[in-house]
């Protein structure tokens, strides 16, 4: 059984850029982010948007490839064996073939999705916009969208099996 599925790997990447489309968009937190951040519209238009989007992308590819670890079980039981599948022992397969697809869904990869967001990135996004003199509602707006992304990362990440 595969634990890593590289086409889920790359739709959860991309994922993160449709997730703030949404979540950026002056319809939903797009105004409150900019007054949030100090950001005006010639700012925001302002910038190179291929170089933009092209490093997010980039930067969401590589959290995908880093939340097998935390939304997949079965990492943790792979990185016994040091990713090398030549010294695998009967044990493991034994293992893997009762548990293989435990917690395999799309709904326990968006738990662990949303508890990253919230215990990891919350406090990251947070420690930063403190020291940037950044108010709560810079916090909230942006670890909520992270919150949400890694969630949807996590799900898709987990469940496509």
């Amino acid at each position: 059984m595969e634990l890593l599925n590289p086409v889920a790997m790359l739709v959860a990447a991309v994922s993160a850029l449709v997730v703030g489309f949404i979540w950026y968009n002056p319809k939903v937190f797009g105004n409150a982010w900019m007054k949030a951040a100090g950001m005006t519209d010639e700012q925001v238009k302002g910038g190179n948007m291929a170089k933009i989007f092209g490093l997010a992308l980039l930067f969401a590819f590589l959290l995908a490839t880093a939340l097998p670890g935390i939304v997949i079980h079965q990492m943790g039981v792979f990185s016994l064996i040091g990713g090398d599948p030549s010294v695998v022992l009967p044990s493991y397969e034994a293992l893997m073939a009762d548990y293989g697809d435990a917690f395999r869904t799309y709904k326990h990869g968006a738990l662990h999705g949303v508890l990253t967001g919230v215990l990891i990135a919350l406090p990251i996004i947070g420690t930063n916009a403190l020291f940037e003199r950044k108010g709560a509602k810079y916090i909230f707006i942006n670890a909520g969208y992270w919150i949400v992304t890694l969630g949807v990362m996590g799900a898709i990440i987990c469940g496509w099996k």
